[in-house]
């Protein structure tokens, strides 16, 4: 059953922080896994907050503070000491001490690093920080279990048992070469069922699929994606094995690219959450609002070039909003397909196919959506033929280049490696309600005649 937060809970946790009640605090903590306890800690004041910290032991803090949301870290770590940041990030993997360590000032990184106790751990944390955050030298963990194809099996198992001490998680055993490049990995099974005297280059499995340090992150969540891995391990240049990554630190990259792409859809250009500052909020809002502006202004402007036929067409008006509108939503809907595909890597076929495909169910929908509209003007509220077959077609019209915008805009910005998450959002919904009205009373003109 998992952990639920209630008021009355955070309240005794309070009253017992305000007590310094430490023996209570950590008795009703004790069954708690970390994860709870950090979200505990995110419905504290700081100073409470900080005081919890320093109260659990060193092998709950560290796990702790890495699951902490970074906002409350940050600010958690103004009321802590180079010192005490270092050693709640002492016992932590590689990885997420590097990552922790990358939000801080340069001189209290360096501050923090001196005061770590591992000089191999704070080396290792020093040459991820090397390494940009969106690649998978920024991902990898330094700590793994490897062993030397010319060692036997016997030799193996000592070394491994002295690695593993220092890994949380044993996924894969790796093999490697006097030079450290990476030649494959290894079965427990086969370790375990071979002689003591038998090498590893007779057991080692030579198929092994790896990532370069300066692979892109959503590359190698792909790569984990399609063949089902829960470890990978990471090569430099020359081919030698410098560290791995897991799939919960893939899980994250896929989820903030997720968080990313549902901001850009919605018009904010920049990572920022509801607890950022107004100025933080409005920059980010901003430019797609006044990209939205100006396309309305531009649709205004496509109306006052037909107000001879609003005059003598009324009707016309009041269906204007509803074609602006379907334009809108389809080719929203067409992009939000698209990247999805985009996402899952699962987009296949031919340009032309998904074309033909595109009309083909566009021209269904409309049909279907126009025939309504038709009758519904028509019959309830007493409108033209002409008007409402003008309508219909309108409609018809409008949802296929819609459709096919919204489908081929985000493919052409993806080509050319910019993020087709830009294109959905206020830029397919302003572009269609401009193309909707043109088109919508362009053909009015044809039928109509005015």
């Amino acid at each position: 059953m998992s952990f639920e937060i209630t008021t009355a809970y955070i309240d005794e946790i309070k009253a017992l922080i305000q007590e310094k009640n430490n023996e209570s605090l950590l008795h009703l903590m004790e069954d708690l896994h970390y994860a709870d306890i950090a979200e505990i800690i995110e419905e504290l004041e700081i100073p409470d907050a900080i005081y919890l910290i320093k109260l659990v032991d060193s092998e709950t803090h560290s796990e702790l503070i890495a699951e902490l949301d970074d906002d409350t870290r940050e600010k958690i770590f103004r009321g802590l000491s180079s010192k005490e940041i270092a050693e709640r990030i002492d016992d932590l993997d590689t990885d997420d001490a590097a990552d922790i360590i990358s939000e801080l000032s340069e001189t209290q990184k360096k501050e923090v690093i001196s005061h770590l106790e591992d000089e191999e751990h704070a080396r290792d944390i020093i040459e991820l920080l090397r390494y940009d955050e969106d690649t998978a030298g920024g991902l990898m963990a330094k700590e793994l279990v490897k062993v030397n194809e010319n060692w036997t099996v016997l030799t193996c198992v000592k070394e491994m048992r002295a690695q593993a001490e220092e890994v949380s998680k044993v996924h894969s055993i790796y093999v490697v070469d006097d030079n450290d490049l990476l030649k494959g990995r290894l079965s427990l099974k086969d370790l375990l069922t071979t002689s003591t005297r038998t090498e590893i280059k007779d057991i080692y499995i030579k198929k092994v699929d790896s990532v370069n340090v300066n692979d892109d992150a959503e590359d190698v969540a792909k790569i984990m994606r399609k063949y089902d891995l829960e470890a990978i391990p990471v090569v430099d240049e020359l081919g030698r094995l410098v560290g791995r990554i897991t799939i919960d630190d893939i899980v994250d990259v896929i989820k903030d690219e997720a968080e990313k792409d549902y901001q850009m859809a919605a018009g904010i250009s920049q990572d920022v959450e509801a607890d950022d500052s107004i100025w933080d909020l409005t920059k980010a809002r901003l430019p797609w609002l006044v990209l939205a502006l100006f396309g309305g202004f531009i649709s205004v402007s496509v109306l006052g070039g037909f107000g001879e036929a609003l005059e003598n067409y009324k009707e016309l008006f009041f269906f204007t909003p509803l074609i602006a509108a379907m334009a809108g939503n389809v080719g929203v809907q067409s992009s939000a397909i698209i990247l999805q595909g985009l996402a899952n890597d699962s987009l296949k076929g031919s340009l032309w196919n998904r074309l033909i495909k595109e009309i083909l169910l566009s021209l269904l929908n409309g049909l279907v959506l126009a025939a309504l509209l038709m009758s519904a003007g028509m019959y309830f509220l007493g409108f033209d033929f002409k008007v409402g077959l003008t309508v219909a077609i309108s409609l018809v019209s409008v949802i296929i280049i819609a459709s096919i915008i919204g489908t081929f805009v985000p493919i052409i910005l993806d080509k050319r490696g910019i993020d087709p998450a830009m294109a959905t959002g206020p830029f397919i919904t302003t572009s269609n309600d401009i193309f909707g009205i043109l088109i919508y009373f362009l053909i009015a003109k044809l039928i109509l005649g005015f």
